[in-house]
């Protein structure tokens, strides 16, 4: 049975933690109640020190919405939250564990806000066992960002040290080619598509029939430049950089991530913000703009080179994708690869929402995190 076409039975919690903001979705029986986006204090998260000391602040101001919308706990039957980083895993669902807990709270594989999403979700899961006892809550966590199918030949780095990893936005980046599939008539057999999610983060990932055989390392400095992020950066001037004693290792990595891209050349990571200098007639917004596109292309292109040229779609989508000053530019240099469509937004809440009743008609599988295993555990 297609979990597309179970029926809709039960509350479903989705929880996405961004870098100031947590995202919530609440859904009664498929039908999407509320989703809305909590800000959080720039002030009181500086205060609470490390990212992951931030699990309780920002679990009772999900609770306080949830008490402002009159959702009770005993109404929640399953809570979804977006997958943070831990390796190694599959694409899939899996259960919130111990041992993916221990993980994430010791941030072992790598720091973002993301990683608290599981956590806050799996204590909300708990505190709605113990208002409803003998119909327990769990938490599950849905096509991690760190999730591996690619190819052996694409993990290969220049240096045995460097090995290529998966980082990317495996969550929104299926959401996207789902929406195509859906408007096309298609199933994943058979598909060959690159998807790209334009947002503080870029990532480029190859889906060939349902799989993600390649994509980049949007946290790590692999691939194109963003409004924030610096992209993959020449080695020798980083490594001097590094050694010139003018930055620390903390200063070093904000410049690639967070001070980086458009931030460094204009302060700002708002995209409409060079878009409207663009118009205005700064030419180095202009060519900003004509930069940051070419780069994106250059990655789809290196995507198309993983499966010979034969796509079928190129796919963009992500918050960066709402403005066609971008996607144009970007349509026209890719164009003779594959037809192009384009998604804007992220998808996260309403496909965390869907694997939730797919767990809830146990119509997909769900697997077991284990922090020591040498590989993923595959479908």
């Amino acid at each position: 049975m297609n979990k597309d076409n179970a029926v809709k039975k039960g509350g479903v919690l989705a929880i996405d933690a961004g870098a100031g903001s947590t995202r919530v979705g609440w859904f009664r029986d498929g039908e999407k109640i509320f989703d809305e986006k909590i800000s959080h204090d720039p002030e009181k998260l500086a205060q609470l020190g490390d990212l992951m000391d931030q699990d309780r602040y920002r679990r009772d101001a999900v609770l306080g919405l949830l008490e402002s919308k009159d959702v009770r706990l005993e109404d929640i039957d399953i809570i979804m939250a977006r997958g943070g980083l831990f390796a190694p895993v599959h694409t899939g669902v899996y259960k919130v564990n111990r041992d993916m807990r221990d993980v994430l709270l010791t941030c072992r594989d790598g720091v973002h806000a993301c990683n608290l999403s599981a956590v806050v979700a799996d204590d909300i899961a708990e505190m709605v066992t113990e208002a409803r006892p003998g119909s327990p809550c769990s938490a599950y966590i849905a096509d991690a960002p760190m999730a591996d199918e690619m190819l052996p030949e694409c993990r290969i780095g220049g240096l045995p040290e460097f090995p290529r990893r998966a980082f990317f936005h495996d969550l929104n980046s299926r959401a996207a080619l789902k929406k195509y599939l859906t408007e096309k008539g298609l199933s994943a057999e058979g598909v060959t598509a690159i998807v790209v999610h334009l947002g503080h983060g870029i990532t480029v990932s190859v889906h060939r029939d349902g799989r993600i055989i390649d994509t980049n390392n949007g946290l790590g400095g692999d691939g194109p430049f963003t409004m924030e992020r610096a992209g993959t950066c020449p080695a020798f001037p980083l490594v001097e950089m590094c050694f010139s004693g003018r930055y620390t290792e903390a200063e070093v990595k904000m410049k690639l991530m967070g001070r980086g891209g458009a931030v460094a050349y204009f302060g700002t990571a708002d995209p409409a913000a060079i878009i409207a200098r663009a118009e205005g007639g700064d030419r180095d917004a202009k060519l900003f703009l004509e930069a940051y596109s070419l780069n994106v292309a250059k990655y789809i292109a290196s995507g198309a080179a993983t499966v010979c040229g034969k796509a079928d779609a190129v796919i963009l989508t992500g918050d960066g994708a709402a403005f066609p000053e971008i996607t144009d530019a970007i349509a026209r240099r890719v164009e003779f690869i594959a037809p192009v469509s384009v998604y804007p937004g992220e998808h996260n809440i309403d496909s965390l929402s869907e694997n939730g009743y797919g767990v809830l008609a146990g119509t997909i599988p769900v697997h077991r995190y284990d922090k020591n295993a040498i590989v993923s555990d595959e479908e």
